[in-house]
């Protein structure tokens, strides 16, 4: 004998509530998840100048002081751009010194920059950009090791400068999350030695 079937009422409130158990479950559980912020720390001068200066950093160019540098960070260059680097006037043949401990990351010959140094520092969160190098003292290879005030190179004018101005420019960049020895976001050299005109 088959039982007759009883009307199943309850199923339809069951449903409904168990539909808005989870919808206030989702809702309550975005309130209190931790917000995702991105990793990418915005660029800081003040702070940036106040790590370099701590570092004691060397004049690239041996036998220079701090009194005859001049700021030339932002002097227009070809097309409008800004120089971004410290330009240190010096006869031909001058010593170019490591500023810090690092390593060296590349050695490059361009058009612009002629024959160039490119130095990390030890944690790996600058680079020092040295460029129209006369050439590059002996040992000097990809990857090795330097000490501050260790020679590197002498002073020329390889690239696009006047063969009349020997010079080094130097620049120094903070690097990205890549560490991409080109790129970088760029750094006034002249108040790590000096105080920036107002």
């Amino acid at each position: 004998m088959t039982q007759a079937r009883q009307p199943r009422r309850w199923r339809k409130p069951l449903a409904i509530g168990a539909v808005l158990v989870v919808s206030a479950g989702m809702v309550i559980g975005g309130w209190f998840q931790p917000a995702i912020t991105p990793q990418t720390p915005s660029p800081n001068p003040t702070s940036d100048l106040a790590h370099l200066r701590a570092r004691s950093l060397s004049i690239p160019v041996l036998g220079f002081s701090a009194s005859q540098l001049t700021d030339n960070y932002t002097q227009q260059r070809a097309g409008g751009a800004e120089h971004e680097a410290l330009d240190i006037m010096a006869p031909r043949g001058t010593p170019v010194v490591a500023v810090d401990d690092g390593r060296i990351a590349k050695l490059f010959l361009s058009k612009p920059g002629g024959i160039t140094l490119y130095q990390f520092d030890p944690s790996g969160e600058y680079a020092y950009y040295y460029a129209h190098l006369d050439s590059y003292a002996d040992g000097i290879a990809e990857g090795g090791k330097l000490l501050k005030g260790d020679v590197i190179g002498y002073v020329g004018s390889s690239g696009n400068a006047s063969p009349d101005a020997p010079h080094l420019h130097f620049a120094i960049f903070k690097l990205g999350i890549e560490k991409q020895w080109w790129r970088g976001t760029p750094v006034n050299p002249f108040p790590v030695w000096r105080d920036a005109k107002p």
